[in-house]
């Protein structure tokens, strides 16, 4: 954190300590596929994000998001499969706080083949 802002690393798709969702988008899955693996990763964020404040009703708003696809090279949907997860943050904190400025890249590779990184700015209370 700096101040009232927090930073949120990159995360994966990590289920029961184990990495999910593994491959290239448009080559070993499809976009709703991804958009799953965004939810995932969203709630993996989230989480971390609640360690560090205690509890996520200190969120004041969601800002930006940078989400990182693992795409094949004519693969064009990034930004459906990010809307898995910011659909998800509009879902739990509403419009005004949830709704957030985003990018949706995709990337020739990202770390252990996972599908998606997401990572975060976020406005919290002090």
């Amino acid at each position: 954190r700096v101040g009232e802002i927090a930073f949120v690393s990159g995360h994966g798709p990590v289920e029961d300590g184990e990495l999910v969702f593994r491959g290239k988008l448009g080559r070993d899955m499809d976009t709703e596929t991804g958009r799953k693996a965004a939810q995932l990763v969203m709630l993996n964020l989230l989480a971390s994000l609640k360690a560090e404040l205690g509890e996520l009703d200190r969120v004041e708003r969601v800002v930006k998001l940078l989400v990182m696809v693992n795409s094949a090279p004519d693969y064009i949907e990034q930004p459906l499969v990010a809307n898995g997860a910011s659909d998800l943050l509009v879902e739990i904190f509403g419009e005004e706080r949830g709704k957030h400025a985003r990018s949706a890249v995709g990337m020739g590779a990202l770390p252990y083949g996972i599908s998606v990184e997401i990572e975060g700015i976020i406005a919290v209370k002090s």
